[in-house]
């Protein structure tokens, strides 16, 4: 990600990127990562072979944080764990110019605790990015309880200035899209366990206009870190996200199974591409395929889960409209744009009809299904999100 996110800064924004990392094969490695968004470009003839030159002068790196005193922004990509963005933070911030702003890549960690360690958690931030970097359109600005008007205008005028659709978001576990995403692969384990196979859970999915479904998106995430992407938001929203008993995708991971970078997850990879289902799976999950529920019922849990979500998450405040939820599940994981995004979605199928059909669900399915209150006051009052 913090290759990514170098590589993406120079090729659009055009600016001195300096990188860090704990060694200089790392550092290397980074470097070269970022080069390559460097060498798509300069091979699509996007690029004249001077202007890639000029474009590559820009990339520096070290194990140390020199140069990092004139930068204007940093942005942290470690492993995600509270204590050790923590300890990046207490190591960088006293050698940051007086007004310079410091953001976390974080998918999931709250920006207010992060911003704990600072000395000035006025000019700590989220700036959350989405894998490939240089591909995905979305970044999510998320402010902490102390950050500072300026800081938030900093981060917001440089995602644009790197091409980027920027939403601004609330500050709580999983933010926007990582919360409302959380339902649709947390489904594949109640779909697996009842049955359905791998290929007609995401075969669904892309039926309904998703470009991949969400088997294939757990292993192009990595399965480790959907692991801990899913305790996180199984702590905060607990009855909302219940997992299937038992290891789950964990069992997997222990395998040594980690998705599309390992060469194994649910599916076989060679040199990087998918070349079918490791039917073995099914056994290290303790499940087998043998029909499972209806292929309409599948996408309709798959999908309602994440309207349901949501709602529940605008009801609260995670993003400022309706319009900048949908723009983000379009860009930030791919809803299918033609239909406009969930919050549209559940406008155009009425709120009255998503109601009933989650409480059926529900009846069926247990309390995840539950319909929120907002989609619940819409039904009554026969309103929708949009005007």
């Amino acid at each position: 990600m913090g290759a990514g996110i170098a590589g993406t800064a120079v090729s659009q924004a055009e600016v001195d990127v300096r990188m860090k990392d704990a060694d200089l094969t790392r550092v290397g490695q980074g470097i070269l990562a970022a080069r390559a968004i460097l060498d798509d470009r300069l091979k699509r003839r996007r690029i004249t072979k001077y202007e890639y030159a000029r474009l590559v002068a820009l990339l520096s790196g070290g194990d140390t944080y020199a140069g990092f005193g004139r930068a204007e922004l940093t942005i942290e990509a470690v492993f995600e764990e509270l204590g050790v963005k923590q300890q990046v933070l207490r190591e960088v911030e006293p050698l940051l110019p007086s007004n310079g702003v410091f953001a976390s890549n974080t998918s999931t960690i709250p920006i207010t605790r992060i911003a704990e360690a600072a000395r000035a958690p006025e000019r700590v931030i989220g700036m959350h990015f989405f894998s490939p970097v240089a591909k995905m359109p979305l970044v999510e600005v998320i402010p902490g309880a102390r950050t500072e008007p300026q800081t938030v205008s900093t981060a917001v005028a440089f995602g644009r200035r790197m091409g980027k659709t920027v939403i601004v978001v609330k500050d709580s576990p999983g933010f926007w899209v990582n919360r409302i995403l959380a339902p649709y692969p947390n489904e594949v384990g109640h779909l697996l366990a009842e049955g359905a196979s791998i290929e007609d859970i995401d075969s669904m999915a892309v039926r309904f206009g998703f470009p991949v479904g969400p088997v294939t998106l757990l292993d192009e995430v990595g399965l480790d870190v959907a692991v801990k992407v899913a305790g996180v938001m199984q702590e905060a929203y607990g009855e909302h996200i219940v997992p299937v008993p038992g290891e789950g995708i964990a069992a997997l991971v222990k395998a040594g199974r980690l998705g599309r970078k390992s060469g194994r997850g649910f599916y076989f990879y060679k040199a990087g591409k998918k070349r079918g289902v490791d039917e073995s799976v099914y056994g290290l999950l303790g499940v087998h395929p043998n029909g499972g529920p209806r292929p309409a019922e599948i996408l309709q849990r798959l999908v309602l889960g994440m309207v349901n979500e949501a709602a529940r998450a605008l009801g609260e405040g995670v993003v400022r409209n309706p319009r900048d939820g949908d723009i983000g599940a379009i860009f930030g994981f791919g809803f299918p744009p033609f239909r406009g995004g969930p919050l549209r979605y559940a406008d155009d199928l009425g709120a009255e009809r998503v109601v009933g059909d989650l409480e059926r669900l529900a009846e069926r399915h247990g309390v995840r299904f539950a319909a929120s209150e907002v989609l619940r006051e819409h039904a009554r009052r026969g309103t929708k999100f949009y005007a």
